[in-house]
């Protein structure tokens, strides 16, 4: 029998610089790039399929732009999205601030979006737990507030980074999507697994 395919729309959501293209490079590339990224300018897309029992998933995954003057911007990239995975930085309290203000956003605009509570850095936080600035119970209890997943990963070790995109795409599985050609005009069939595209980057 061959494989059905489906496909869904996640996004990325948290303040700049929490970690939101690392995370995407650690879970596509299988690698962590040492160094300054530039920061991303509107969004980067990259298509991954994942095989989850007799179906293909397909995460049409947004990594957005972090910085506040892209609010608008941004919020063009996460309509329609079946998926949100919302970033702060485990060593950063101003980004779990920043975090609940984009889950206020999801509610807000996209009340059928699943949120994905995400804790990046985590490998800063085992090495010196005096880093960390936000209580796991505190971020466990807020996920339950809202019905979110909480993940706390590092893409420096790659922990919980596959975990997290397996739970979101075996979440959806069962479910009867709409093809994200439909919700974003993009043809998933041209993207490769491995394809990243950056719109309004800076060159």
């Amino acid at each position: 029998m061959s494989a059905m395919r489906v496909d869904t729309k996640v996004v990325m959501l948290g303040k700049e610089s929490v970690g939101k293209t690392s995370l995407v490079e650690r879970y596509v590339h299988h690698r962590f790039l040492v160094g300054p990224y530039q920061n991303t300018i509107g969004a980067a897309f990259v298509a991954k399929p994942i095989q989850v029992g007799d179906k293909v998933v397909t995460l049409g995954i947004w990594d957005t732009a972090g910085s506040e003057r892209y609010e608008a911007m941004s919020r063009i990239y996460y309509r329609g999205a079946r998926a949100a995975v919302v970033c702060y930085d485990l060593t950063d309290s101003s980004s779990f601030q920043r975090a609940r203000f984009w889950v206020k956003e999801l509610q807000n605009c996209e009340e059928h979006c699943k949120i994905y509570l995400c804790g990046t850095k985590n490998d800063l936080v085992q090495a010196d737990r005096g880093l960390r600035q936000i209580d796991f119970h505190d971020a466990q209890d807020f996920a339950e507030e809202i019905g979110a997943q909480l993940y706390e990963t590092s893409s420096k070790t790659g922990n919980n980074v596959d975990e997290l995109f397996q739970r979101i795409a075996e979440e959806y599985s069962d479910s009867a999507f709409q093809y994200m050609s439909n919700e974003a005009g993009v043809d998933l069939s041209q993207k490769k697994d491995s394809y990243f595209y950056s719109c309004c980057h800076n060159n």
